[in-house]
């Protein structure tokens, strides 16, 4: 599994947040280009939120049929939006419990160049991270190497002396959950790259708890940086690094072979690009990792998506069914649960949901465990126009998908 060598100022992950339908139609839009964003400057984070609508149908009918979906039908989707959103590459994927069922992908790897994607590339995921960090987390969990309710002070307490009582009470859950009270993110390029990883989360830890909360505990507070720690925390309780621990825990088992850390560059897949559509060959440091540095191919993140539906639908996968739930639910009358976006829709049921961008690249998913399928969409370019491109290709293959079942 490969680490890209070269870092960038910070552009961090980005959250879905679908809403309502517009004029009584079911039909997926966007609502808000309000985009949550680590626009770098002199490495001075500055955040947003986005919002997303999906509530879909009615708008596709060419690749909707009675036969199963092909790799035809999705490119027929995904091509189209190519030029009316100026993204240089799109790719997406249908998947159920049973595992990929319809892939395809159109553009360039980057633009300038005639380089065609293929279905192997690999493409950054962003925060579409942090459902796999928590995935890892719930393994320790089941072998009682940490607990949901593992407090702060327990694994730090010698190591920061100077923590607060209220950091000291912050649990494991709450920082999945952003639940903690910590600020959505640290100015990562003051945590020196030169000392060891697990030093520089670490180091991120001290200095977020050396400083005051920026919410109440308990309260929502969307945090790159509580990703980090908790996955710092499984760091100081089995002496591993993160990235060792997901490998070992997650993609090993999974058997995703392509996973890679920080940008897609060379051979490997779709290059990021910015919103003028220039190709850049950054990323965020590694540091922030457990919250958004994951790349792979689509087959691979299909694998990974699979097993959180078997989980959801009660279904033997990586974890016990118990530990799914944990994941999957958020607290009482709110949404975030532990890297996913927990809604009701009525073509979907139950619906986990999360997007990701670096602000180079841009990826959502969107899973129906009633209707056991999912929809996963990619684009090798940061910004509103590819996540209205992908939000546009989710809809159409959401609603392919669900023409396709009531033929069946």
């Amino acid at each position: 599994m490969s680490e890209s060598r070269r870092e960038a100022d910070p552009q961090c992950s980005t959250q879905t947040r679908p809403e309502q339908s517009l004029a009584g139609m079911e039909v997926r839009m966007r609502c808000n280009s309000q985009e949550r964003t680590m626009v770098s400057g002199k490495h001075g984070p500055e955040m947003r939120r986005p919002f997303l609508v999906l509530c879909l149908l009615g708008l596709l009918s060419s690749a909707a049929s009675a036969r199963p979906l092909a790799v035809g039908d999705v490119i027929r989707v995904l091509k189209p939006l190519l030029t009316r959103h100026a993204v240089p590459a799109l790719g997406g994927a249908i998947v159920t419990s049973q595992g990929l069922q319809a892939i395809g992908v159109v553009g360039v790897r980057r633009s300038g160049t005639a380089v065609p994607v293929t279905a192997e590339d690999r493409w950054h995921l962003g925060s579409d991270t942090k459902a796999m960090t928590a995935t890892m987390l719930g393994t320790l969990v089941e072998e009682r190497k940490l607990r949901w309710n593992t407090t702060v002070g327990e694994v730090f307490g010698s190591q920061i002396p100077e923590l607060s009582a209220s950091a000291r009470s912050i649990t494991l859950l709450q920082l999945l959950q952003h639940r903690s009270g910590l600020p959505k993110d640290l100015d990562w390029h003051a945590i020196s790259p030169q000392q060891p990883i697990r030093d520089q989360r670490l180091q991120a830890a001290r200095t977020a708890f050396t400083r005051r909360l920026a919410a109440k505990r308990g309260s929502y507070l969307y945090s790159n940086l509580g990703y980090v720690i908790a996955a710092s925390m499984a760091e100081q309780r089995t002496g591993q690094t993160w990235e060792a621990l997901m490998e070992s825990r997650v993609f090993g088992r999974l058997g995703m072979t392509s996973v890679g850390y920080g940008p897609v560059t060379g051979r490997a897949g779709a290059w990021g690009h910015d919103e003028t559509g220039r190709p850049v060959t950054l990323d965020n440091p590694p540091v922030i990792g457990p919250a958004g540095r994951v790349h792979c191919s689509l087959s691979d993140w299909s694998r990974f998506v699979s097993d959180q539906l078997k989980g959801a639908r009660g279904e033997r996968a990586l974890l016990e069914p118990q530990t799914y739930r944990t994941l999957q639910t958020p607290p009482a009358g709110a949404e975030d649960a532990c890297g996913w976006q927990i809604m009701q829709r009525a073509w979907g049921g139950r619906i986990l949901t999360h997007d990701g961008s670096n602000n180079l690249n841009y990826s959502v998913a969107w899973l129906s465990p009633e209707r056991d399928f999912a929809v996963l969409l990619t684009a090798n370019r940061g910004g509103t126009e590819a996540a209205a491109a992908c939000d546009e290709a989710a809809g159409s293959l959401i609603e392919a998908w669900l023409d396709r079942s009531r033929h069946r």
